[in-house]
């Protein structure tokens, strides 16, 4: 029988012990071992911090993102390999899609976002820059630096490619390498996953190792510079979190633990409205792909009192329709649970569910399946609840499996007080065509739920579902569902980083950052920057253009041509009464306009496209008669690392015959690397 490896320290490790087995969820056979025996905890975290940390951080934010493209396009040419072993864990081919291209799906988001959001640079520079004296000559900013640890990533069953994936994607990004400790009962897969990943070589050695069994004295060996993703037990991640280590160099803890999610139906969605339709596919959706094994799943479903009935009837006959048994059969709709001792926990949380109501469809003893032993693989019906909502347990039991209550509500003030009874979930859905009730009860639920789902007729078709986390947008929840937030586009990278507050000078600050900074030197204007190609572009390259006159003539064309005859530039009386203006003014755009007539290099070059404006403000109302100077420098310069071009913003500086500032803004342009 096979042993599962470890991958650390950069070699595969076969561990000194016969380990633990792993079952087959459809037929019960023994497919692997498991164990981490002999695995020094201690020098793979070593080397996480000395070998593939190091070689992480002498990379870019854009070269890190990239290498998950590369990485990502990989693992979909292999996906099959994944899909056919996935089938062991009782996943369907639609539960394999949300985990294995799911997962896959995370590294192409996390690519994305990282080049187009992130600098192409080691350092974050973080919001704006600060003046913290009268002169400018001191300043400060925050910026981000990858932490010099490891990101220890502990995860569920449920998941076991998805899962790893999803909290990987943002370490990498960030520059932190990771560990990965799958759970037990499906860490096969994981292991396939990993080693998939490895064979490419695509990614520098040490920035992923795996352990494979027990954690053992994990733990132990953290410092101050590590991070701790879990995912699992709200018991567990409390034992985690309380770890004598974790709480004396306050590593940095997210955890995703148990969460009573619930879905909220409209009164205004009766049956035959689309969004009673809707509601209804989602729950039984939520019940059964993944077996219900998600933490994500509905777990208690709010209807109104007078809709109880005809809501158990419509999801009873759907569920009625689902096929359960072997997941390679393309007739069966839910596979098996990750293994017969999940089974039996469930089953233990039904009964415990019980006291609070009656089963409305399904047999927590026996079902029909197709292709398969019922009781040597881990089946289990779908289980649909009537309870009374009311009552302590279906807000503190949560059966990790095709289980859902339907709980009556009486109005939005009522379903508002019993979805909070759940003391936090990472998810929540509202479905409903009435906005104002999806309105009420978005901002009196939303304290307790980490993401929040309105579904109706308007937004079905495109919509990912209630149990879809989303790489742009958090997953996790507060309270009992631990209070962490893993992925939130570039909120998962900026965790992984150590947020540093500098205060120096404009030029030192310049330096630290790679951005111009205002009071910063300016580089001599030798040449004009926009004849420079991106390779001879420095930050600093600066050119300033002027004076500009603007007359009365300029102002009256400019209103003529644009049709833009707002009265502060159009009628002397109205804009004497002004008190902003005191007379005609020019328009903010004839200024912008002018100022790009000043600093513009006219001919063919290096500078290929301007792609826009930001942060432009107008500060100084320019009179007939002023004069305009602007200059332009070369604030930041982004190399596009597939590309033969980069982007490069200018800071704009217009200022009038007397040296104040008319308007500020940064210019966008695409510029020839060569």
């Amino acid at each position: 029988m096979a042993l599962l490896r470890s991958y650390v320290c950069g070699r595969w490790h076969t561990p000194t012990a016969d380990g633990a087995p792993l079952h087959d969820a459809v037929t019960g056979a023994e497919i692997a071992r498991i164990s981490s025996a002999g695995v020094d905890m201690a020098a793979a975290l070593d080397h996480g911090r000395r070998v593939g940390g190091p070689a992480l951080r002498e990379l870019t934010f854009h070269q890190r993102a990239a290498l998950l493209k590369v990485l990502a396009t990989h693992l979909t040419e292999r996906k099959d390999e994944l899909y056919a072993l996935s089938t062991r864990t009782g996943a369907t081919r639609r539960d394999s899609l949300v985990d294995v291209d799911g997962g896959i799906g995370v590294l192409f988001t996390y690519s994305s976002k990282g080049r187009r959001e992130l600098p192409n640079a080691k350092v974050l520079g973080e919001g704006p820059v600060e003046r913290l004296s009268r002169e400018g000559t001191f300043v400060g900013r925050h910026i981000g630096v990858p932490l010099r640890g490891v990101a220890v990533q502990i995860n569920a069953f449920n998941f076991p490619v998805w899962g790893p994936l999803e909290k990987f994607a943002p370490a990498f990004v960030a520059g932190v390498p990771t560990l990965i400790k799958p759970a037990s009962p499906t860490a096969y897969l994981t292991e396939l996953l990993v080693r998939l990943i490895v064979e490419s070589g695509i990614l520098p050695e040490g920035s992923l190792q795996l352990v494979c069994g027990s954690a053992g004295d994990l733990l132990d060996h953290l410092t101050p510079q590590d991070l701790v993703s879990f995912t699992g037990s709200a018991c567990t991640a409390r034992k985690l979190r309380t770890h004598e280590t974790v709480v004396r160099h306050s590593v940095r803890f997210n955890a995703e633990a148990d969460s009573l999610n619930c879905s909220i139906l409209g009164p205004d969605a009766t049956p035959g409205t689309p969004e009673f339709d809707l509601y209804v596919k989602q729950l039984v959706a939520e019940m059964t792909v993944k077996a219900g094994q998600k933490c994500t799943a509905i777990r208690r479903a709010f209807v109104p009192r007078a809709l109880l009935d005809p809501v158990a009837e419509a999801v009873s006959a759907r569920l009625a329709k689902t096929v359960v048994g072997n997941p390679a059969n393309p007739d069966v709709r839910m596979g098996a649970l990750a293994s017969l001792e999940q089974r039996e926990e469930v089953r233990r949380s039904l009964k415990a569910l019980g006291a609070a109501g009656t089963i409305a469809y399904g047999d927590p003893t026996r079902v029909d399946v197709v292709d398969a032993d019922p009781e040597r693989g881990a089946f289990l019906s779908p289980v649909l609840l009537r309870a009374d909502g009311d009552r302590a347990e279906p807000h503190e039991v949560e059966a990790f499996g095709p289980v859902s209550a339907l709980l009556p509500y009486d109005s939005t003030a009522h379903v508002i007080d019993l979805a909070a009874r759940g003391l936090g979930s990472l998810v929540g859905s509202v479905v409903t065509g009435d906005a104002d009730f999806a309105a009420d009860v978005v901002l009196g639920v939303a304290p307790w739920h980490g993401r929040l789902l309105v579904l109706d007729q308007d937004d079905a078709a495109e919509s990912t579902g209630h149990g879809s986390p989303l790489p742009a947008l958090i997953h996790g929840g507060p309270g009992r569902a631990g209070g962490g937030e893993e992925m939130g586009g570039l909120r998962g990278v900026l965790h992984h980083l150590q947020r540093s507050a500098i205060q120096a000078s404009p030029a030192v600050l310049s330096r630290i950052t790679g951005e111009w900074v205002p009071g910063a030197p300016r580089l001599p204007e030798a040449e004009h920057p926009f004849r420079k190609p991106l390779s001879r572009l420095r930050v600093g390259d600066s050119v300033t253009a002027g004076p500009r006159t603007v007359t009365q003539a300029d102002i009256d064309h400019f209103a003529e041509f644009t049709g833009d005859t707002f009265y502060a530039h159009t009628d002397l009386e109205a804009a004497t009464a002004n008190e902003f203006f005191g007379g005609i003014v020019a328009h903010g755009y004839l200024i912008v306009s002018f100022a790009a007539g000043l600093f513009v290099s006219p001919e063919p070059g290096p500078v290929l496209a301007n792609y826009g404006l930001e942060n432009l403000r107008f500060l100084t109302p320019v009179f007939p008669g002023d004069s305009l100077t602007v200059t332009l420098t070369a604030k930041q310069i982004t190399p596009r690392e597939t590309a033969d071009y980069g982007e490069v913003r200018w800071d704009a500086d217009v200022v009038n015959q007397d040296d104040e500032p008319v308007a500020r803004y940064d210019v966008l342009t695409l510029v020839a690397k060569s």
